[in-house]
């Protein structure tokens, strides 16, 4: 859609979807006018870095990354403010004149809570069921290609697990009036002292960055800043082999629908620069097959035995929303936690599950939990290794195990201790029945990158 561009407001089309009744899980993609000041609005760039482990995803990125460029510069000329936010890269522009600005950025007053960390879910999403498995780290590469680029970074000097060091060079940085950083509290302290009202989001990668960094859209929603998605103008990392088994692009769209519904709205490119939307060359889909791809897996229903599925903890193998019916054999669970520095006590942390539970192994973060004297009769517990624990960060929780009744899931919901400290892990986890231990107990990349929104638990804030 071609918006006209009058001044230096930004005439925005904000697209997102409305659940029809409460409860009723039907949703209608609906859009609003808007107009924003430029001088009130910031765009943040979010991780497009210089190299990625993932070959396609680089693929993708600099495909459309010129046309992003294009975007920050309109904006900038139009007086927005423009935040480079190349996560883990801030060494390389140590003396750059826009690191040293956000460094510089007076400290907000109203700084609020946990700005400084990942955030895996908001209020608003506790009820979705997200929408695709990123579990594996998403990677779609082909595998003797993935094995190519590999050894290629190792070539070049670079960890081929997290190979980047600079933002991209299709990206341009105005050294006199942009800004660099990758802290939530420092990207906060410019957007108060500049009084930002405005975040629009660009960039890598939508389903696990730019929702959750501390910069990320759910920062920006949960703390108050009006926020859109550029939709056309990001990426996901995911892997068609995983539910729901659909193209790449498709997974994209789905991720987006999500935003959409219980994050913020979106817009794209062309309502900066006028023209058409990005579509990338890769993207061999018809509208009309777009359209039905996406409303098709809306009535798809996970393969239990070899799919992560919703699980409610605890609950009867009867009552369980992911469909098992009677089973036998151990069972897979997994949830991801997070765990404030504040909220650890100098003993440490413990996993305290149920007797009545039978032989369960666990896993934080891939660290194998071992068994520790002071349980009861009733409660086995699990020391946590304090290697395991990435503290104010999330963290992947696995059990592998179950009752000696095959008819019964967990019976009693486990717990987290920490001194004085407790937090119950009951409500929604994923479960499957197959899968060995070095896949299912861990995943490639951080537990922030790979986890669903839907199953989170921390204290209470």
């Amino acid at each position: 859609m071609t918006t006209t561009i009058f001044g230096d407001d930004l005439k925005l089309h904000l697209r997102f979807q409305q659940e029809q009744s409460a409860g009723s899980g039907s949703f209608k993609s609906q859009t609003r006018d808007e107009s924003w000041a430029a001088k009130e609005t910031a765009v943040i760039v979010c991780d497009v870095w210089d190299a990625h482990h993932c070959l396609n995803a680089v693929r993708r990125l600099e495909e459309f990354a010129p046309r992003m460029n294009d975007v920050l510069k309109e904006a900038r000329k139009r007086g927005a403010t423009i935040i480079h936010s190349p996560s883990d890269c801030m060494a390389a522009y140590e003396d750059h004149a826009a690191r040293k600005r956000a460094v510089a950025a007076p400290a907000a007053k109203n700084k609020p809570k946990d700005v400084e960390h990942w955030c895996s879910r908001i209020p608003s999403e506790e009820q979705a069921v997200y929408p695709i498995d990123q579990s594996d780290g998403g990677e779609d590469d082909d595998p003797a290609e993935h094995a190519e680029w590999a050894a290629k970074l190792k070539v070049m000097g670079r960890n081929p697990g997290m190979p980047w060091k600079t933002q991209s060079k299709l990206i341009e940085i105005d050294a006199d009036r942009d800004f660099i950083s990758d802290r939530g509290d420092e990207v906060w302290n410019v957007l108060e002292s500049r009084g930002i009202k405005n975040v629009i989001l660009v960039g890598v990668h939508l389903n696990m960055c730019v929702l959750g960094r501390p910069f990320g859209l759910r920062q920006m929603v949960r703390n108050g800043k009006n926020v859109a998605l550029m939709r056309d103008m990001t990426d996901c990392m995911y892997n068609p082999k995983r539910w729901p088994q659909v193209d790449h692009f498709t997974g994209n769209d789905l991720v987006v629908r999500h935003v959409e519904r219980f994050v913020c709205p979106t817009i794209t490119s062309d309502q900066i620069l006028g023209g058409e939307p990005f579509r990338s060359k890769y993207d061999t889909r018809t509208e009309s097959e777009q359209r039905s791809r996406v409303s098709h897996v809306g009535l798809m229903k996970r393969q239990p035995c070899a799919e992560w599925s919703p699980i409610s903890i605890p609950s009867l193998w009867s009552e369980a929303n992911a469909g098992f019916g009677t089973l036998g054999g151990p069972v897979w669970y997994r949830c991801t936690i997070r765990l404030p520095k504040s909220w650890i006590d100098s003993s440490g942390v413990r996993l305290s599950l149920s007797s009545r539970d039978g032989a369960v192994r666990a896993w934080l973060n891939g660290e194998a939990l071992s068994a520790e004297s002071g349980g009861s009769a009733d409660r086995t517990l699990l020391r946590v290794p304090d290697k395991a624990i990435s503290l104010d960060d999330t963290n992947l929780l696995v059990l592998h195990g179950g009752g000696a009744d095959p008819s019964i899931g967990l019976q009693q919901a486990p717990t987290v201790i920490s001194g004085k400290n407790q937090l119950e892990l009951k409500g929604r986890w994923q479960c499957r029945v197959v899968g060995e231990e070095k896949s299912s107990s861990n995943i490639p990349l951080p537990a922030k990158f790979g986890g669903a929104t839907d199953i989170f638990f921390e204290p209470a804030r």
